[in-house]
């Protein structure tokens, strides 16, 4: 007997699932710790305000003093992990996930700095990094100058990269805490953290990021993390997960139990932070990123703009500046849509404690 081909699952339907899981359906009562673990840290390139917005716009008592004690404690840190781009992640997540993107960031230092480091013993220069982090924490720049005296002539942005490559490096407070400001400055993580680097087996990066993005192809998963060879752990997991096709009949594996509400599910209309996960996770983002409006989103030199759900996809911008929130729709939102995104507007601007909220086409 031929066996059953996979369930489809529309769009629409992944996309409510998606949004379901990052909390984004209706808030979580969770505390932020407990939501950086669920959706295996937060974007937080940009500093310092995405993290504390992506806990904003999922969780309905956040408040920014709750993440501040979590960084000031060293509980969370902000290094270098998915992509090669900063993540605020947990302490445990840190030290468990940091080496198993470690292909992704070997392969970024060869192909950003390759040619300058020719003909260095790279270890030696890690080491040497090492002893200068962990006696002062450093900015990149102040480093590469440290280094570069012990290797003359040599580009001093290659060579710090070489040790933030090689290194887990994470960024210490000022850097990162709502309403303050600070240089990035840079230990390890084993010194910041008093404990070492245990790698997790790679089956727990594949259900921790089903958990809280999928369902999702195999190129999903690579997209989000930036490691390649993933689908030999994904067919290891044949016995527990579960398959369906998209529309364009790709696979999409996910786990058992985890939500998938249907597309009819309520989606209210939510403000997210620059650079939210959201959009950054999957190959294919047309779940929630509608083609036609990637572009006015994410700009050419990278940047990820503040961005407005509408009916569970993206339907405009936001911005805050001098005490003005201003949220444009893309389109033109119903009388209830409206309603939604001035309340969401409110509580955002009451968030940043501005003075005023402006919704175009008003």
């Amino acid at each position: 007997m031929t066996a059953a081909a996979p369930p489809v699952l529309t769009r629409r339907e992944l996309g409510r699932a998606l949004l379901a899981r990052q909390q984004l359906l209706e808030r979580g009562s969770g505390s932020a710790a407990e939501m950086i673990t669920h959706l295996v840290g937060l974007q937080a390139q940009a500093a310092p305000e995405p993290p504390y917005l992506g806990l904003w716009s999922r969780l309905a008592d956040f408040r920014p003093e709750e993440l501040t004690g979590l960084i000031e404690q060293r509980r969370v840190v902000r290094v270098g992990l998915q992509r090669g781009t900063i993540h605020l992640v947990t302490a445990e997540d840190c030290l468990r996930l940091r080496p198993l993107v470690q292909p992704v960031l070997d392969r970024a230092l060869r192909s950003a700095y390759g040619k300058w480091l020719t003909g260095l013993e790279l270890g030696e220069v890690v080491e040497r990094g090492r002893e200068l982090v962990e006696a002062e924490p450093l900015t990149f720049q102040r480093l590469g100058e440290l280094l570069e005296a012990g290797y003359p002539g040599r580009d001093q942005a290659a060579l710090a990269q070489a040790v933030r490559a090689g290194l887990a490096l994470v960024q210490v407070p000022p850097r990162g805490i709502w309403g303050r400001s600070g240089p990035a400055a840079h230990t390890t993580a084993e010194r910041w953290l008093g404990r070492e680097l245990e790698a997790a087996p790679a089956a727990e990066l594949v259900r921790r990021y089903l958990a809280a993005f999928g369902p999702a192809t195999v190129a999903d998963l690579q997209k989000w993390c930036g490691l390649t060879g993933l689908g030999r752990v994904v067919a290891g997991l044949a016995g527990e997960l579960v398959e369906y096709r998209n529309e364009q009949g790709k696979v999409l594996y996910d786990l058992p139990g985890a939500p998938r509400p249907g597309a009819e599910a309520p989606a209210p209309a939510r403000l997210l932070a620059p650079f939210d996960n959201l959009l950054l996770s999957h190959a294919d983002r047309s779940r929630v990123l509608p083609e036609e409006h990637r572009r006015r989103v994410m700009t050419p030199n990278g940047l990820v703009r503040g961005t407005l759900l509408l009916d569970g996809v993206v339907d405009g911008v936001w911005r805050y500046e001098a005490g003005v929130l201003t949220v444009e729709p893309f389109g033109r939102p119903t009388a209830a849509q409206r309603r939604e995104m001035t309340g969401e507007g409110e509580r955002l601007l009451a968030f940043h404690g501005g003075e005023r909220l402006t919704i175009t086409g008003d």
